[in-house]
C-alpha cells in the first residue's frame, strides 16, 4: 500500500462546536484527523462568549424579574435584591465546566490537537505560527466569528463595551447605551435593564430584530418600554463624544439630531466571519463580505476544502454549526454518497422575555420569496396557561400552504 503524500487525511481549523463535530466525525470514520485551534481559549463562541454565558445571565435576570412581580400571585418576598458579583461568579463557574468538558474532548486522543494559528500556503498546506508546515488531503474551516468593526471611527476613541466585555463585567454601570437591536443587542439590553441599569437602545431599522416579523418586533418593543427601557428605532448614528465623564452618541431620528449620554456604550451591531488571517486566496477559497461561500454539501469553491459554522453561515446558530460540521465530515469520508444540508425547518429562538421562537419560514421571508401562504394567530392574553403565568405578551402564529 502506497504511503499518503499528506500528513493528515483531514485538517480542521478551529475547535469550536462546528470544528469538533467535523473532527469527531472524520476520526470515527478512521481518517487521520488534526484540529488546529488558534484562539486564546479553546471551546468556541457558544461556550465561551455566546449561548452559554448569555443564557446563564438572562435566566438570573428572569428570576429577579419574577421575584419582583411576586405579589401578582399573592406572594410576599421581603428584601428583594441581588449581588452582581455572585451572579457573574456563577456564570464563570458554569462556563468553566462547559469549557473544561470541551477541552477534554479536544484532548481525548480521538484526533491530534494542535494549539496554533494557521493560514494556507497553498491548497493542501497550512503554515502554523509555530513555524511548522502541515499538509492534508481535505480541510474543514470552522474559525467562527469576531466582533464587527464599529461604523464610527470616533466610537473607538470614546470607548465601548463589546458583547464579550458585557458578559464579563465585574461592576454594573448606572446607565448604558446599546447600539443595535439584533439578537445580541436585545438580549443584553433586557438583562441590563432588569438589573436596574438605565438603558437606551438605538436601532437602525424601523423595528427591533429586523429579520423577524413586524408583529413580533412590536410586541418586544412594547415590553421593553414597559420595563423602563428607552427605545429608538429608524435611526442613523452620526457621532460619538465624551462629556463630563459620560459617553455620548448623536443620531438622526425623525428628522432631528438626538443626543444621548450614559456611563457605558455597548456596541452590539453584530459579528463578522473570522476569516481575515487565513490567506484563503492561496487555496482557491472564495469569500463574500468575509463569509466563506459553500454549496449545500458544505464544500467551498475548492471542493476538497469544506467550511462549517459562523465563518460560512448563513445562520449563526450553534445547532446549525454542528450539523454543518457533521455533514462536512460525512462527505469527506463518503464522497460517493454526499449529503446536503436543508435549512427549511430552521429553528431559532431569541431568549428575551417574551421569547421569540420560529420554525421554518417567517411571514416576512415568505413575502420576500413570493411564496403563497395563509396565516392564523392567537394571542397569549386569551390563553389559560398564559394568564396563570402572567405571561400575556405575544402570540402563536401558524403559516400554511394554501393548497395543501
Amino acid at each position: 500500500m502506497s504511503r499518503s503524500p499528506f500528513d493528515f487525511d483531514v485538517a480542521v481549523i478551529g475547535g469550536g462546536s462546528a470544528g469538533y463535530a467535523a473532527a469527531a466525525g472524520t476520526a470515527r470514520q478512521g481518517l487521520r484527523t488534526v484540529v488546529i485551534e488558534g484562539g486564546e481559549e479553546a471551546g468556541g463562541l457558544c461556550i465561551l462568549r455566546g449561548c452559554m454565558p448569555s443564557k446563564a445571565l438572562l435566566y438570573a435576570a428572569e428570576i429577579l424579574h419574577l421575584v419582583r412581580q411576586a405579589e401578582v400571585w399573592g406572594l410576599r418576598i421581603e428584601g428583594t435584591g441581588f449581588d452582581f458579583t455572585r451572579v457573574m461568579a456563577r456564570k464563570r463557574e458554569l462556563i468553566g465546566e462547559f469549557a473544561e468538558h470541551r477541552r477534554r474532548e479536544l484532548n481525548s486522543g480521538l484526533f491530534q490537537f494542535i494549539r496554533a494559528k494557521a493560514r494556507f500556503r497553498d491548497e493542501h498546506t497550512l503554515m502554523l505560527d509555530s513555524g511548522e508546515n502541515l499538509s492534508a488531503r481535505n480541510f474543514v474551516i470552522s474559525t467562527g466569528s469576531i466582533i464587527a468593526p464599529p461604523p464610527l471611527p470616533r466610537l473607538k476613541e470614546v470607548g465601548y463595551l463589546t458583547s464579550d466585555d458585557a458578559l464579563s463585567l465585574q461592576r454594573l454601570p448606572q446607565s448604558m447605551i446599546v447600539l443595535g437591536g439584533g439578537l445580541v443587542g436585545v438580549e443584553l439590553a433586557q438583562f441590563f435593564v432588569r438589573f436596574d441599569v438605565k438603558v437606551t437602545l438605538i436601532q437602525r431599522g424601523e423595528h427591533l430584530l429586523s429579520g423577524q416579523d413586524t408583529d413580533a418586533s412590536r410586541e418586544l418593543e412594547k415590553v421593553f418600554r414597559r420595563e423602563g427601557m428607552t427605545v429608538f428605532t429608524g435611526t442613523r448614528i452620526e457621532d460619538a463624544w465624551l462629556e463630563g465623564g459620560l459617553k455620548g452618541v448623536s443620531f438622526a431620528h425623525g428628522g432631528q439630531t438626538v443626543r444621548v449620554a450614559a456611563e457605558e456604550i455597548l456596541f452590539a451591531l453584530g459579528r463578522i466571519p473570522n476569516t481575515g488571517g487565513l490567506d484563503l486566496e492561496n487555496a482557491g477559497v472564495f469569500t463574500e463580505k468575509h463569509r466563506i461561500l459553500t454549496n449545500t454539501e458544505m464544500q467551498t469553491t475548492a471542493h476538497h476544502i469544506y467550511a462549517a459554522g459562523d465563518c460560512t453561515g448563513p445562520h449563526e446558530i450553534v445547532h446549525i454549526a454542528v450539523q454543518q460540521g457533521e455533514i462536512a465530515a460525512h462527505n469527506i469520508a463518503h464522497p460517493q454518497q454526499m449529503r446536503s444540508i436543508d435549512y427549511r425547518l430552521l429553528t431559532s429562538v431569541v431568549f428575551t422575555d417574551p421569547q421569540i421562537a420560529t420554525v421554518g419560514l417567517t411571514e416576512k421571508e415568505a413575502v420576500a420569496r413570493s411564496i403563497p401562504y395563509i396565516a392564523a394567530s392567537y394571542p397569549f392574553s386569551d390563553h389559560g396557561k398564559s394568564l396563570i403565568m402572567e405571561a400575556k405578551d405575544g402570540f402563536v402564529k401558524l403559516l400554511a400552504d394554501p393548497s395543501s
